[in-house]
């Protein structure tokens, strides 16, 4: 039976607010949104026109729509080429009606290793993919080089908090093809510093995209909901997909349930190459 005291502070103390503990819990804590990387990148005040690298891609989403909201001359890069593919094709779809695309490519290329001259970026963007390079300081030196003097670089970045258990980050970085090490700011903020960049900006968001999915779409109540069934039932869904596409499944779905708990921060960077460097 528990004490004495914990029966009076839960089923009594507690239970005199309870209500009014809920009512204020339901009432948003009004949390950013990932919109606020390109009002970050607005703040930066880079002319139509200016060169930008976006590295890591993907599919090229951000890439068309910083092109478009900003009018840069931008080239993104990807490892994938199924990702450069389905990005040049839907660059083609949309270039006759929306001409200010005209100035954007893509083309195969990895962060460690960037495809342009020295000194050639006014910006780079980088959204959600360091934690997958093998040699993090060799991808900051990279910003470096490829940045003209006081050029700019937006990192989005995800990491572990004190939060996570041992052995849930062993199985889930692993699983979603994370460094290790890359999931520590002091590590990522270390490999900045070495490159010879500058951090001008640190946003830490915690909890707050997180939160920001469940009020707007429900992502992070969805993403729990299939974590139960993928829990509840792995033979259902690996006897179709395979294992690995299961266990990269519950992955996914528990990435965003840990974000939305704490167990995982993001981190927007904005950082500099300083001028006369």
């Amino acid at each position: 039976m528990a004490d004495e005291a914990f029966l009076s502070r839960s089923y009594d103390a507690f239970a005199q607010v309870e209500e009014e503990y809920k009512e204020l819990l339901d009432q948003s804590l009004s949390p950013r949104g990932p919109s606020m990387l390109y009002e970050t990148a607005a703040r930066l005040g880079l002319d139509p026109g200016a060169d930008a690298l976006d590295v890591g891609c993907g599919e090229g989403r951000h890439t068309l729509e910083l092109a478009q909201r900003f009018g840069w001359r931008i080239r993104g890069i990807d490892p994938v080429q199924r990702h450069i593919d389905i990005a040049r094709k839907d660059l083609a779809d949309r270039v006759q009606a929306q001409p200010e695309l005209d100035a954007v490519s893509f083309d195969l290329g990895r962060a460690e290793a960037l495809p342009v001259a020295d000194a050639s970026m006014s910006l780079i963007w980088c959204r959600d993919v360091l934690v997958h390079v093998d040699a993090l300081p060799t991808a900051f030196a990279e910003f470096r080089r490829a940045l003209v003097p006081g050029g700019r670089a937006l990192v989005y970045q995800m990491f572990c908090t004190d939060r996570i258990e041992p052995r849930e980050a062993a199985w889930l970085l692993p699983t979603m093809g994370c460094v290790e090490q890359n999931m520590r700011p002091d590590h990522a903020e270390a490999a900045i510093h070495a490159a010879g960049l500058q951090i001008d900006e640190c946003h830490v968001l915690g909890t707050e995209w997180g939160q920001y999915g469940e009020e707007h779409s429900g992502k992070g109540s969805r993403n729990l909901l299939h974590a139960a069934r993928l829990l509840s039932d792995p033979d259902r869904y690996i006897q179709r997909f395979g294992d690995g596409n299961y266990q990269i499944a519950l992955g996914d779905c528990l990435w965003h349930i840990y974000r939305l708990i704490g167990k995982l921060s993001d981190r927007v960077y904005v950082l500099s190459r300083p001028t006369g460097s």
